[in-house]
Order: structure tokens, then C-alpha cells, then sequence
């Protein structure tokens, strides 16, 4: 009697697991959103673009990109970790809206930790430390001894506080004790780099894909590689800490996450497919001509991205509190 019954249970239990199980088999049977926390024409949307139109072809279904800006990121982000329960929409997270948010602001609209599936990293980004074109300066040694004597008087750029972008200058001038900088914080990269070019900011840390086109156009000066190795776009750049800076890197990350409550099988299936257009050639070395670095295979699991998630909550908290810098 007690072997029916449980069989009884088993099968009970199988039957009522079906319909989730096959709709996480037949997902997705209508087109679905990718949410870049970023405004339009910036390094994370160019590579969001790039990796949702080979997606689309695989999935079958289009991935539609929407731009939701906002709040260093947080507003889009915040979205997917309250309405994404259905799977049909996904977040392109960064260091800044999985990291650095959690301390630059004393109330975050998410738990980046504990309120997010992670799907898999897609590629680390190399930050390059520009200045305008005449700025007194040819070298990082040069550039922190003229910061610290007229750091009062000087302005760094950003595509928006809490973004890649502000956290690495802001990284920077902690480490070598600058940090009477004023931040000056723009809506996206572009508007920040217009000015950078027209000489109305001093210097930034942008992301090499967004600041190779200007650098190898002459109007904006290169100083350092932010990250341990040169960037492959800009292999004749020394890196800082062949400048003297040891231990110095800053850089940004790109990785997909998804609601925390979706079925394991979507999750599983768009991580399958994140990594197929990864692999696909084109869009690997159109990833790679933007200065990407793609992440290799033991660094594509959920459990990776989970810890990276963490450990970089942690490493950015120091910097961050030190500065003075939350909002």
C-alpha cells in the first residue's frame, strides 16, 4: 500500500511539473527584451546590438533591445528584477549595475547578490585613461604629479554616476590621492567625450571601445591601460602598472541576468544561446575589434558569474566610501 502511494505521489508531482517544464522547452514563442540600463550609442548598447541580432537568429525569435537609462543603471536593471518573472526579459548588467551601485547608493533599488539570476559573463572591457588633446601631460607619472598639484582646479567626465566609466576614475584618483576632482557626470559616453574632445573636462577612464576612434583620430590624448595586460587595440598603450601603479586594474564586464524566480530550463536556454553567439565568429571578432575580451569557457557558468557578482561588491565598497562619493 505505502509503494502505491508513494508511486501515486511521484506521478502526482511529475504531472503537475509539465506544464512549467514544457513551456521552459518551448520558450520562447514571442519575441523577447534585452534591457540595456545605458542610453543608445554607448560601449555596453553597441555590444547588447551585436550579441541580440545573432541571438535572434537562434532563438528564432527577435530579441528586442530597449534602452531604459537611469539612475547609474539601476533604473533598467530594477525592472527586469521585478517584472521579469516570465522570462521574456533580460538584463545586460555591468560592474556598475552589479557592483558599484550596491555602495554608491545608500538605498539601491535592488539586491545585485541575491534578486538576480546570472546567466553568463560575456566579456571583460579594458578602461584607457584619457585627457584632452593638450593636456600637460605624456605619461600616467606625469599625469598623477600634475593632478595633485591642481586637482582643485580640474574635472573628470563620466557617462553618469555608478557607470564603468565613473568608477574607474574614481578607482584611480583614490589610489594616488586625488580626489578633490570634480566628477562631472553626463547622460551616456558620447556627450561626456564631445566635451573631453572640446577641451570643457580634463581627463577620463573610458571604456577602449568607446575611446579607440577618438584616440586614433588624434583629438584626445592616451595615457594608460587601466587592466594588468595591454589592450589588444591598443597594444604600443602601456598598461598602469607598467607605469608604476602595482596591482593597479580597473576595468568593466558585461554579463546577462535574468529574474531570480525563472525557470531554471530558460535560464538554461538563454544561457545556451548567450554562448553560441558568442562563439560565432563575427560576432567574436567584431567583440574583439571593439577591445573585448571574450570570457573563456570556465568563466561562462552561473556559479562564476555569482561569485564575480560578489567579490566585486566588495572590491569596489573601500574605494567607493573612501572617496566620500555615495549618493
Amino acid at each position: 500500500m505505502f509503494a502505491r502511494l508513494t508511486r501515486r505521489a511521484a506521478l502526482a508531482a511529475a504531472l503537475l511539473a509539465l506544464p512549467a517544464t514544457a513551456f521552459a522547452q518551448s520558450w520562447p514563442t514571442r519575441p523577447v527584451t534585452m534591457i540595456i540600463p545605458f542610453a543608445a550609442g554607448g560601449p555596453t548598447d553597441v555590444l547588447g546590438r551585436v550579441m541580440a541580432e545573432r541571438m535572434s537568429q537562434i532563438l528564432g525569435q527577435q530579441v528586442i533591445v530597449e534602452n531604459v537609462g537611469g539612475a547609474g543603471g539601476m533604473t533598467g536593471t530594477a525592472r527586469v528584477a521585478r517584472q521579469g518573472q516570465d522570462g521574456y526579459s533580460f538584463v545586460l548588467g555591468t560592474v556598475g549595475t552589479h557592483a558599484v551601485n550596491q555602495t554608491l547608493y545608500k538605498e539601491p533599488l535592488y539586491n545585485a547578490a541575491t534578486d538576480f539570476a546570472p546567466v553568463t559573463l560575456i566579456a571583460e572591457v579594458p578602461l584607457i585613461l584619457i585627457t584632452r588633446k593638450d593636456f600637460p601631460a605624456s605619461n600616467l607619472q606625469e599625469f598623477i604629479a600634475y593632478v595633485k598639484a591642481n586637482q582643485s582646479k580640474l574635472q573628470y567626465a563620466s557617462a553618469g554616476a555608478g557607470s564603468a566609466v565613473h568608477l574607474g576614475c574614481l578607482y584611480l584618483n583614490s589610489v594616488i590621492a586625488t580626489n578633490d576632482v570634480t566628477h562631472v557626470p553626463y547622460r551616456g559616453s558620447a556627450p561626456a567625450i564631445q566635451d573631453l574632445v572640446g577641451g570643457r573636462v580634463d581627463y577620463m577612464c573610458e571604456i577602449s571601445s568607446t575611446a579607440l576612434p577618438h584616440i586614433q583620430g588624434g583629438t584626445v590624448k592616451a595615457l594608460a591601460t587601466m587592466t594588468s595586460a595591454r589592450a589588444a587595440v591598443l597594444p604600443d598603450l602601456r598598461t598602469a602598472q607598467e607605469q608604476g601603479l602595482q596591482g593597479f586594474e580597473a576595468y568593466t564586464w558585461n554579463a546577462f541576468f535574468m529574474h531570480k524566480a525563472v525557470d531554471p530550463a530558460i535560464l538554461a536556454r538563454l544561457r545556451a544561446v548567450t554562448i553560441e553567439a558568442m562563439d560565432t565568429a563575427a560576432v567574436r571578432d567584431r567583440l574583439v575589434a571593439l577591445g573585448a575580451t571574450m570570457a573563456v569557457p570556465d568563466r561562462r557558468g552561473g556559479p562564476y558569474l555569482q561569485r564575480l557578482v560578489e567579490s566585486e561588491i566588495a572590491k569596489w565598497a573601500g574605494p567607493i566610501r573612501a572617496s566620500g562619493a555615495t549618493q
